[in-house]
Parts: structure tokens; C-alpha cells; sequence
């Protein structure tokens, strides 16, 4: 039903006439929920930047967090990142990431970005607490809230909204007779819609990346390869990611043969899912390799991928992230 669902979702055909009626009901529900949680905010004493997406399903929001870390640092700022650690359950929140934390407590997501740039990560559902934590260590001065769009009880400074490009937002239907958290109108009420690749008109307050690879790394010895070493050769792929068929179509094009595995996204891997029993080499996502370090074979290779924006949309969010030198001021008068 939910494979169904998603092809339903992303074809040509209109929304499901009999899910129409839940869906009106969902959007009033997240209506109601949206003005209840906006009422209920309190000031931060740092200005946060909210990373999100208004559809289920993989955009290529990681990237881009991780590529907008690396360039608030370039301009001067010290940023730390909150998420809720969605696949992970912590003994206790807020919780800080660690280079070496396990997966299942703070969520795949979180410890890749920990991983990727060094800064303090802390996962807590409720992101207002996450952000409080990073705070008071006096080791930041902006946050970036990871998938934070929906959690309206965090004040925000800034709005960048992340779209898949190929997919878009599928028919424009809210949940479950569409892919929608939010109908499409959000989207002229966020600063940026940052694009992924191409496809999708974001209109004229818009900005596109589109995803590099880099050099496969081997899990266990971290021996780097370039997919051009396996060009011609049968490949096992695996990704439990919002949109694998991205992942499986850039081995393809790079002249692999692959057979695709596809994993629900966030899934938590078991030595047995990638137990072929053929010793072919098996590529995965960076994001699915941080669930699968602690029992990795030596034919496993994980494939990281980075954000690239023109110079010209690389000023644009710069831009953008100007108005946080006058909100940090007059948060500092308050």
C-alpha cells in the first residue's frame, strides 16, 4: 500500500478521490497545531535558521545543512546544529552527538553531520530544549535546526525550504492523498526554496544545488576509490534513504552494473540485509554506512556526497544570512 501510495503521489494521475476528505482533515489538524505552537514560543538568545521540507520523503536536506555549516563558517559564524534524531532513541534529552555515538541513540542523520563538519550536534524532539543545550555551552552563535519547518514553537530567523528537483511537490495534495506535510503555498512564505537539481520552478525566491560525488571510502580500512574503479563491474547497492532511485541512478550513469536493494528511509541495518552471498562489492549511501560501521566487511564502500551551488546562488543565501547580524543585535538589546 505505502510502495503504491508514493507512485500515486509522484505520477501524472490526480490525488486519490476516496483520501481527499483525510486530507482536508490533516490540514485543518495541522492548521489548528501550527497557530497552538506559534502562540507558545519563547526567545532563544541566538538567531536559528530552520532547514526543512513540506514533503515526505528524501530532498537532499542533509547536503545542503552540511554545505551551509561549512560556509557559515566561512563567513565568520560558529554554528551548531539541533535535530530531533529521528530514527534514534537517546537515554535521556537533550542529547549532544559524539564523533563515535551509535546511530540507534541520536539517529543516522544527526551523527553524519556531526561526522561531515565537527560542530556540536544535540538531538531532542523538542528542539526549543536542543537549542537551550547548545546555548548555554557557549560554543555557538547561530543554530541551524535540522527538518525543523513544522516545529513552529522554535523562533526562527530564517526559512530555507529544500525541494527534490525530479519530484517536486508530486500532485500538490496533503497527506495521505499526497506527499505533503504543508500545501505548496508554504513555500512563498519561506525565505529560500533551495532546490535539488533540476525540474522544479521554485519561482523567483529560489536557489538550486545539485549533489557531487566524491571518492568511495571503504568501511573498514577507508582505502578511497573513485567509481570510475568499477566502472563495467557488477555492484550490489544498497539505501535506505527518502529517494534511493537518485542513488541507484548515479552508480548507473558512472557505467556500474548494479542491483538495487531499497531500504525504507532511516532503516536500521542488520548484518543479514546485506548478506548476498556473492562478494560483490556493495555501495552505499554515507548515510546508511554510519548504521553499518560495527559490523563491516571489507568489500563495503560508502559514497559521500556534497551540495554545489553557482557563485551566483552561493551569494543569494549569503544574502540571506545577512539579517542575522541585526537579529543577533537586537537579540543582544532584549
Amino acid at each position: 500500500m505505502k510502495a503504491w501510495l508514493q507512485r500515486r503521489w509522484y505520477s501524472q494521475q490526480s490525488a486519490p478521490l476516496l483520501l481527499t476528505p483525510l486530507s482536508r482533515l490533516y490540514g485543518a489538524i495541522t492548521d489548528a497545531r501550527r497557530h497552538r505552537l506559534e502562540s507558545a514560543r519563547v526567545p532563544l538568545a541566538l538567531p536559528v535558521i530552520v532547514v526543512g521540507n513540506i514533503s515526505l520523503g528524501g530532498t537532499g536536506k542533509t547536503p545542503f545543512v552540511i554545505w551551509l555549516v561549512e560556509h557559515l563558517r566561512d563567513w565568520g559564524w560558529r554554528p551548531g546544529v539541533i535535530s530531533r534524531g529521528y530514527g534514534g532513541r537517546a537515554p535521556q534529552y537533550p542529547f549532544r552527538v559524539e564523533a563515535g555515538s551509535d546511530p540507534a541513540l541520536v539517529g543516522d542523520e544527526p551523527l553524519l553531520i556531526a561526522l561531515r563538519t565537527g560542530v556540536p550536534v544535540v538531538v531532542d524532539p523538542d528542539r526549543v530544549a536542543a537549542a537551550r543545550l547548545l546555548i548555554a555551552s557557549g560554543e555557538v552563535d547561530v543554530l541551524i535546526a535540522d527538518d525543523g519547518l513544522q516545529h513552529y514553537r522554535l523562533p526562527r530567523q530564517l526559512e530555507f525550504c529544500v525541494v527534490d528537483g525530479a519530484r517536486g511537490v508530486g500532485n500538490g495534495a496533503l497527506l495521505p492523498a499526497g506527499p505533503l506535510r504543508e500545501p505548496p503555498s508554504r513555500l512563498s512564505n519561506v525565505d529560500l526554496v533551495v532546490v535539488n537539481g533540476a525540474g522544479f520552478d521554485g519561482g523567483p525566491e529560489s536557489v538550486r544545488f545539485d549533489l557531487r560525488t566524491g571518492r568511495l571510502r571503504s568501511l573498514v580500512s577507508g582505502e578511497p576509490r573513485t567509481l570510475a574503479d568499477f566502472a563495467g563491474s557488477a555492484v550490489h547497492a544498497i539505501a535506505g534513504i527518502g529517494n534511493p532511485l537518485r542513488f541507484f541512478a548515479s552508480l548507473e550513469s558512472a557505467g556500474l552494473r548494479v542491483h538495487r536493494h531499497a531500504f525504507d528511509d532511516h532503516h536500521r541495518y542488520r548484518p543479514q540485509d546485506l548478506a548476498f552471498g556473492d562478494g560483490l562489492p556493495v555501495l552505499m549511501t554515507e548515510k546508511d554506512a554510519v548504521k553499518c560501521h560495527a559490523f563491516a566487511q571489507g568489500h563495503w564502500w560508502a559514497l559521500p556526497v556534497s551540495a554545489e551551488l553557482s557563485p551566483a546562488d552561493e551569494k543569494r543565501v549569503r544574502e540571506s544570512c545577512s539579517v542575522l547580524n541585526a537579529a543577533n543585535d537586537q537579540i543582544n538589546v532584549i
